[in-house]
């Protein structure tokens, strides 16, 4: 088989192309109205009943979760930009703001070590998807690397920090509509938004997939205006212009709280919550039409991190200093007035207030965005579960347009909880339902790193190749996710400190006792909990005396791999690579980072 032909058979990953060949009925002479209700009959996988009677129950179970009749839709372009812009939402545009409250140097720094970390998650996830395109991706490997208990924890905590985020995100919708009419109920915004990504999810992957390509086009051209504007007003240009500012703000009152290291870990939720689903774009390699648009999109990571987080925290810091109290509101993600956007403008005078109304349209596309792709991970994170055994079987259904509907329908539940806008209270119920998963985040990258050495150490145990067996490999290989390991538990490290100890404003506490205690229990109440889940999770299996981990020996490297035949893998990665070294050197260090 020719290197052409090897690529064109690629595009299809594993027995993904198999189960799809089977899925689709000859509809021809059905009306509209019977093809879309016969749409949502459910879509059996396609499985050799004679090779599973011959696999032992973890492969069996990997097996299943590499054929589930998922529509492989997503084109490279749709990869490209969810992986660069695709959840820059009310984390950036408006809760930096609580970040940059301790300082812009404290900013820079917290959010550049939990970039680098973010970084090492991803290559990470890429290596793992790309060889392993399963369902559930990430949240699948932990339990196949390191253990099923683990793994249910980290997976059950992670799908419901997005079924939570949904409502909170409509709500949020509302709220920055009320900013050019207030006279009507939010609740009916929450109601048409919510309707919204119905219509956007029940269309199936390729809508979403061509909705966010959309949205998050919009976003990272705001920021690039942004940027742009803002750097002419550092300089002294634009109307009712003050004059050159420079670095001013970051000298007096300058560029840390006090104390310093506090004030960097005070950086670290808001870190967290800006970059989190940056993993997202993993979640979608078992609907990828090519994985190999996986290694190439999460390369992008990099450009995100260095253009829409350090550049921006730098202009900003340089428009808006530090001790301004209207940053203090970005620790509500709806408040507008809170966005550090808004602030940097309207400290120019009239401009910034002209300027109001299309930071707000972008605010708004954003958390449309962030609300869309809620219900698309949450919805594959509890498909994956079922079809592995770990909850219900009914929450596998997937219809024939590979829409894993039980999944769906249950994050829709949850956003029906947006409809406690209406209720007085109801920050106070999201902030207690997000302690639920509070720095779910930090345990989610730490344990795909995780997962990611266990899977090269595995590799090693079995006299396996990482040159000949792998079409794509970590920049840092299995020493950047030992990185990653380290940086996430203390970054978790750092959370607990300044949660127990928060950040002084002026010589004393900003907030009460009884505050400080609420809000040490909101932070950190998903340790608790995740221990609770692993603990009922192994008494439940029987496994509650095994051991804590799977031995390297016993872990499954062959079930649902992307290549059956090393020949030809290495035939395809000699052919790629030789192609590349005939470019022109920009071309070369392009491909390094992109």
């Amino acid at each position: 088989m020719s290197g052409e032909e090897f690529k064109d058979q690629d595009l299809k990953v594993g027995a993904y192309s198999s189960s799809n060949s089977h899925s689709v009925e000859n509809v021809d002479n059905k009306s509209g109205f019977k093809k879309f209700k016969d749409s949502f009959k459910r879509q059996r996988a396609v499985l050799d009943e004679d090779h599973l009677n011959t696999l032992s129950s973890e492969q069996r179970k990997n097996y299943i979760l590499s054929n589930q009749p998922y529509k492989q839709t997503l084109q490279k372009r749709h990869l490209q930009m969810m992986a660069i812009g695709g959840t820059l939402g009310s984390g950036l545009f408006i809760g930096l703001g609580y970040s940059l409250a301790s300082g812009p140097g404290a900013t820079l720094i917290g959010f550049s070590i939990v970039g680098f970390a973010i970084f090492c998650v991803m290559q990470a996830a890429a290596e793992l998807s790309v060889s392993y395109p399963v369902s559930g991706s990430f949240a699948t490997h932990v339990s196949r690397f390191v253990d099923p208990a683990i793994g249910f924890t980290v997976s059950s905590n992670y799908c419901l920090s997005w079924l939570i985020s949904l409502p909170s995100e409509l709500i949020g919708c509302s709220l920055v509509i009320q900013y050019w009419n207030s006279s009507v109920n939010p609740a009916v915004w929450v109601l048409i938004f919510f309707l919204t990504v119905v219509v956007l999810n029940l269309f199936g992957v390729r809508a979403y997939g061509e909705s966010e390509f959309i949205l998050s086009i919009i976003k990272v051209i705001a920021i690039i205006i942004f940027l742009i504007i803002g750097i002419v007003l550092i300089c002294g240009g634009g109307p009712d212009s003050h004059g050159y500012i420079g670095a001013k703000y970051w000298h007096d009152p300058g560029s840390f709280g006090t104390p310093v290291f506090k004030s960097i870990c005070g950086t670290f939720i808001s870190a967290a919550f800006s970059f989190g689903g940056t993993e997202l774009v993993i979640l979608t390699a078992a609907e990828s039409h090519s994985v190999n648009a996986i290694s190439r999109a999460t390369k992008q990571v990099f450009w995100r991190i260095a253009l829409f987080y350090i550049s921006t925290i730098v202009v900003i810091g340089c428009l808006v200093p530090y001790t301004d109290s209207r940053l203090l509101g970005g620790n509500s993600s709806e408040d507008i007035t809170a966005s550090p956007f808004v602030i940097a403008l309207s400290n120019t005078g009239s401009f910034g207030t002209r300027v109001s109304n299309f930071m707000n349209a972008v605010i708004l596309v954003a958390v449309l965005s962030v609300a869309n792709s809620c219900v698309y991970a949450s919805s594959r994170v509890i498909q994956s579960l079922g079809a592995a055994g770990q909850m219900p079987e009914f929450c596998a259904y997937i219809d024939k347009e590979g829409r894993p509907l039980v999944g769906i329908l249950l994050s829709f539940i949850f956003g029906l909880l947006g409809f406690l806008v209406a209720y007085h209270d109801q920050d106070t119920v999201f902030d207690w339902l997000f302690s639920l998963c509070s720095i779910s985040s930090f345990f989610t990258w730490g344990s795909i790193c995780f997962s990611h050495v266990r899977f090269r150490l595995a590799m090693k145990k079995q006299n396996r190749s990482v040159n000949k067996e792998l079409s794509f490999k970590a920049m840092l290989g299995i020493y950047g996710s030992i990185i990653g390991c380290i940086l996430c538990f203390l970054l978790i490290v750092g959370e607990i400190y300044i949660s127990a100890f928060p950040l002084q404003v002026g010589g004393s506490y900003a907030i009460s006792k009884s505050e400080r205690a609420s809000d040490f229990f909101q932070n950190c109440l998903s340790i608790p909990l995740m221990i609770l889940v692993w603990v009922t999770y192994r008494i439940s299996s029987k496994t509650f005396f095994s051991r804590p981990l799977i031995k390297l020996e016993d872990i499954d490297l062959d079930t649902g791999r992307r290549y059956k035949d090393i020949d030809l893998l290495m035939q395809n990665v000699a052919e790629e690579q030789q192609a590349i070294a005939q470019k022109p050197f920009w071309y070369r260090w392009y491909r390094i980072w992109c």
